[in-house]
């Protein structure tokens, strides 16, 4: 499994997640700034599964945009720590594959994209 990260979550976590020695990527210049779906695009293509903190994501998910899974960290919640912690447990234990078209919330398996806790 590798992950690329979104603008909006901070490079704490992608350097932590670095150190385990797991592939991601973070937003360079030439996506800084595109639209969700763009991102979400290129995660598939490359393939990566999404890492946000941005509940617009949430929403692509319901829309049943294609992707390689989506994990939703609400980082008011859990510490830069614990979001490392969970992803490094995902990539442990889940195949790449089984995130396909699904969201996961740091907090573990979600039926639904909006039970992350995101009204």
């Amino acid at each position: 499994m590798r992950f690329h990260l979104d603008e909006h979550v901070p490079h704490a976590i992608a350097e932590g997640i670095r150190r385990r020695s797991i592939d991601v990527t973070t937003v360079d210049a030439a996506l800084r700034g595109a639209s969700d779906d763009v991102q979400l695009a290129y995660a598939l293509e490359q393939p990566r599964v999404m890492v946000t903190n941005d509940p617009d994501f949430l929403v692509l998910a319901q829309q049943d945009v294609p992707h390689m899974g989506i994990a939703y960290c609400a980082q008011e919640r859990r510490s830069i720590g614990e979001i490392i912690r969970r992803l490094v447990r995902l990539w442990e234990q889940r195949p790449a594959e089984a995130l396909r078209n699904r969201m996961w919330c740091c907090a573990g398996w979600k039926p639904k994209p909006m039970s992350c806790g995101v009204a």
